[in-house]
């Protein structure tokens, strides 16, 4: 039986639609996974070749020219940190060693010249003067009881010599009596001697007796009291490592002046009787007249400068010893609208250095720059930029991570 085609092909399944219906759903899934991979791939990318940054919190700051070094008036040659110091000043002592049984002062107290402050256990000294005193009496007597004697003596030669003129004594006699009165001088003369050895010995014991009060050898203020009754004290601790040195410290406040360190590179700008302008680190605002007293005529090659004084026009009571202050070393003043040249101050903190040579780091579109520099005078925190830097430039003050020249960096928000 012939077979029918037609209803054969009737049968058949059509599998073209079936084909692009496929096609249509997995074309989706294609597109993405070729749109996964070429993101990993650039994300890896991205990883490799990115640029390096460090991230590191940093604090900036910009390079200030120093206002108060231009204007009128006097001219700002060189600034320099001292301290405030005494001229007359002493830990006061005693003369020998002894437990303190009064104190007399306390820190702040203002004293004058002569007065007690402190006194020593005086028992076996005021006993020693009154051995002495009775040792002195007693050579007195001695020597009143053998004057007496002697007086007699010369009075009995005198006689006997008058009457051996008459021949009423002999020779023998005459001889006795001048032996006497030779013997008792001989003694009168010893008890006097003795007299003055016990007058000195009563002295020397009286001194010792006075040295047990300790008194302020100048007009001042007492700035520190180091020792309390019943403590030992003397003046080269001979008692041990628990015996006082001193009793107090005593200031002559009228005698307060300034020591500056000047790097010995710019001695030439100081000289004596210059006016300096000062300002105490606790009163920031307060401008002191001052003047140069003397340049001490050596240096300290260990720090390379010199020790200059500097003297206040007028004294203050605000101004105290072992004060900070800064000073302004001024030059002549300035005539005209011609104003000194302004000076490049920068953080101390900004300053590193590689040995002995100082740089810095300036903050240059992301990165760390490393910049020698050459410094100045210190003022304050801050320090004087010479040459490396310029007034326009930013520096970077710290930094949570090392930095190195050329690293990437990103300047901390404010906060």
């Amino acid at each position: 039986m012939p077979l029918d085609r037609d209803a054969l092909d009737a049968l058949r399944m059509d599998r073209s639609a079936d084909d692009a219906a496929v096609r249509r759903r997995t074309r989706p899934l294609i597109i993405g996974a070729v749109v996964l991979v070429v993101a990993v791939a650039l994300l890896v990318a991205w990883l490799f070749f990115k640029p390096t940054y460090i991230s590191v919190q940093i604090a900036t700051a910009r390079v200030e020219q120093d206002s108060a070094a231009s204007g009128g008036g006097a001219s700002r040659l060189l600034n320099a940190s001292g301290y405030v110091v005494p001229r007359l000043q002493a830990v006061v002592s005693s003369k020998v060693t002894g437990k303190v049984s009064q104190v007399l002062i306390e820190e702040g107290m203002h004293v004058q010249a002569n007065q007690i402050l402190a006194r020593l256990d005086d028992s076996l000294a005021r006993d020693q003067v009154d051995v002495a005193k009775s040792q002195y009496a007693a050579a007195q007597a001695l020597a009143s009881q053998t004057e007496v004697e002697h007086a007699n003596a010369a009075r009995d030669l005198e006689r006997s010599k008058t009457l051996y003129a008459q021949h009423l004594v002999s020779q023998s006699d005459m001889d006795g009596a001048a032996t006497k009165e030779a013997s008792l001088n001989a003694s009168l003369e010893s008890a006097r001697q003795q007299a003055d050895v016990a007058k000195n010995n009563l002295q020397l014991d009286q001194q010792q007796l006075d040295d047990m009060v300790i008194r302020s050898p100048f007009a001042g203020v007492v700035v520190s009291k180091d020792a309390q009754p019943g403590e030992m004290i003397s003046p080269n601790s001979a008692g041990g490592g628990n015996t006082r040195t001193g009793i107090a410290t005593v200031v002559d406040m009228s005698s307060l002046e300034i020591d500056v360190d000047v790097n010995e590179a710019y001695l030439g700008r100081v000289h004596a009787g210059q006016k300096v302008d000062a300002a105490l680190d606790a009163y920031p605002d307060w401008h002191i007249p001052a003047h140069v007293v003397s340049i001490i005529p050596t240096a300290d090659r260990d720090k390379a400068t010199v020790k200059v004084r500097v003297g206040f026009d007028k004294l203050d009571p605000r101004i105290l010893p072992q004060m900070s202050i800064q000073v302004w070393f001024l030059g002549d003043e300035v005539t005209g609208n011609v104003a000194p040249p302004a000076r490049v101050m920068v953080p101390q903190a900004a300053v590193h250095k590689d040995g002995s040579t100082p740089y810095v780091y300036v903050f240059d579109d992301g990165r760390a720059e490393r910049r020698a520099v050459k410094l100045g005078a210190v003022t304050g925190s801050d320090v004087e930029i010479l040459a490396g830097v310029s007034s326009d430039e930013t520096l970077i003050v710290s930094s949570d991570k090392p930095l190195s020249d050329g690293l990437r960096v990103r300047e901390a928000p404010a906060p």
